[in-house]
């Protein structure tokens, strides 16, 4: 068993490199040395105390980082969700984030397979497909062939 000043050592740098959300932080020092749960959970308080440790602040940060890579509103929230942040937290995130959907699966098909709206059936289909597997929901994928 290790100590918990080691464990807080780990948290620290690991926050240190990136945001971590609660859950995911938690996972990690689990996996870098042992400490129980009571002493787990005391340290992420702590850290959330300090404000080293915030699940909004990774939400928006998660938010940006998926939006420049292209990534639709539905597989942002799962994606969130996985790392276990609440679902009220990933919306406020999501509502905050400052893009136009539709122009973004709009770029993203542009990106994807170029400028041209196809007229065929089955490319359209095989581009809204695309955009689907992006996270985008229906009203901006039918945006983007417009």
């Amino acid at each position: 068993m290790t100590n918990g000043r080691e464990c807080e050592t780990v948290a620290v740098r690991l926050l240190a490199q990136r945001e971590h959300s609660r859950h995911e932080l938690a996972q990690k020092v689990r996996q870098r040395c042992e400490c129980d749960t009571i002493s787990l959970n005391a340290l992420l308080d702590k850290l959330q105390s300090l404000g080293y440790l915030d699940d909004a602040r990774y939400a928006a940060a998660f938010v940006r980082s998926s939006i420049s890579r292209g990534r639709g509103p539905q597989r942002i929230n799962y994606e969130l969700r996985e790392h276990g942040v609440d679902d009220t937290t990933a919306a406020q995130a999501l509502a905050e984030a400052d893009v136009d959907w539709h122009d973004l699966a709009c770029e993203q098909r542009i990106k994807k397979f170029g400028g041209e709206i196809p007229a065929d059936y089955k490319e359209r289909a095989r581009q809204s497909r695309f955009l689907a597997g992006r996270g985008f929901y229906t009203d901006a994928i039918k945006a983007a062939f417009q």
